[in-house]
């Protein structure tokens, strides 16, 4: 197989995999399973790991795989999400987060992180709270002591990302990036095609790398039944489509045994035709009617709802991602707040039946049995 490829981080100097592993769907292998494919990941030049699970079993099995590479491995760890019994949930309680922090860097047989992640801020009152109970100031002060040796965020909004870049302190975010959040006359994912483009033109400027979450779109864009466009891409021309964006270092694709690995590791060998997606050219808005995109043409909602912001979480639990579920938990306005007072129906240009699908999403996220929120 055609080698790895690596790409500097501009604070820094790390030379990182532009294939790394995201971990949210590994917990369905084995113990032996996930550890085999950390050591697979190693083989292949894959130096760069994403450490939010979606369960606490894997950190164990990352351990054993990672046993005497820690000095050529980059760990990306997440202040926020927790593992109370095994399951994933998150909380903001600077002593939790500092419990789990710790205890993770027991099992993982290491003294430090290489980056150190406020984890998933969407909303304005929760990056307020960061700032305001100590959260920011204990990581600022893992940093100072090189037990973070870069700060950085996880976040599917650009505002959000921009509040973090102003502070001049981060040098990596992980974004959602792929042709279904950013594509041309529509606005996919938070934000208008144009404002996430100038977000990464933003991060490239500021020296910001940016690890690449969700780049199929949580499975979406690789169906065509499931894709806003009705028309499958392959893995490797979403691969390809996020590392062409400025500031990307790296794609985090969640794999759930080897098999998935070597799948996406076979964009590494595919040629220029296979990796050429110009094919998203031809969509148009047409071709998603009926399916929310996360446009937000929407808002303002009444009741303010983010109603693209709920659909993803929606749409990505359905896929199977099992983070999302947590994600729309800490979501301070949910769905069963729709009052049904048809704002957003009139405004969708996609003909989305936004009042039915806050009922069924409500229903969906009361009655699934959500990981647990702190």
């Amino acid at each position: 197989m055609t080698a790895m490829q690596y790409r500097t981080l501009p604070h820094g100097g790390e030379q990182i995999s532009v294939i790394g592993m995201g971990m949210g769907s590994i917990h369905e292998g084995s113990e032996s399973e996930i550890e085999q494919t950390v050591r697979l990941a190693l083989e292949h030049g894959i130096n760069y790991f994403d450490m939010a699970a979606s369960e606490g079993k894997p950190y164990a099995c990352y351990a054993r795989a990672f046993a005497g590479k820690r000095q050529q491995i980059y760990l990306q760890m997440h202040f926020g999400a927790v593992y109370d019994n095994g399951k994933y949930g998150w909380t903001r309680d600077l002593q939790k987060i500092k419990q789990t922090f710790e205890s993770q860097l027991q099992i993982l047989h290491t003294d430090y992180t290489d980056m150190g992640f406020v984890h998933c801020i969407d909303e304005l009152d929760d990056y307020q709270k960061i700032m305001s109970n100590g959260i920011w100031d204990y990581m600022k002060a893992l940093k100072q002591n090189g037990v973070i040796r870069h700060l950085g965020l996880s976040s599917h909004d650009p505002d959000i990302i921009r509040r973090f870049l102003d502070t001049g302190l981060i040098d990596m975010v992980m974004f959602s990036i792929n042709p279904a959040y950013d594509y041309s006359t529509g606005t996919y994912g938070i934000g208008t095609a144009s404002e996430r483009g100038q977000l990464y033109r933003d991060c490239e400027r500021a020296g910001v790398g940016i690890s690449v979450m969700k780049p199929f779109g949580g499975g979406q864009l690789l169906n065509a039944k499931t894709s806003p466009f009705k028309q499958a891409l392959t893995k490797t021309q979403c691969i390809q489509y996020a590392l062409d964006r400025p500031a990307v270092l790296t794609v985090l694709p969640g794999v759930r045994n080897s098999q998935d690995l070597m799948d996406v590791l076979k964009y590494l060998e595919a040629p220029d035709e296979q990796r050429d997606y110009a094919v998203i050219g031809r969509f148009t808005p047409q071709n998603a009617d009926g399916i929310c995109v996360y446009c937000n043409h929407c808002q303002p909602c009444p009741q303010d709802i983010n109603i693209g912001l709920i659909n993803k979480y929606y749409d990505l639990a359905l896929a199977g991602d099992q983070l999302a579920k947590g994600h729309y938990q800490k979501l301070s306005v949910k769905a069963d707040a729709c009052v049904q007072c048809g704002h957003c129906e009139a405004r969708c240009p996609f003909h989305v039946k936004q009042e039915s699908r806050m009922q069924q999403i409500n229903h969906y996220f009361s009655h699934t049995d959500p990981k647990s929120a702190i």
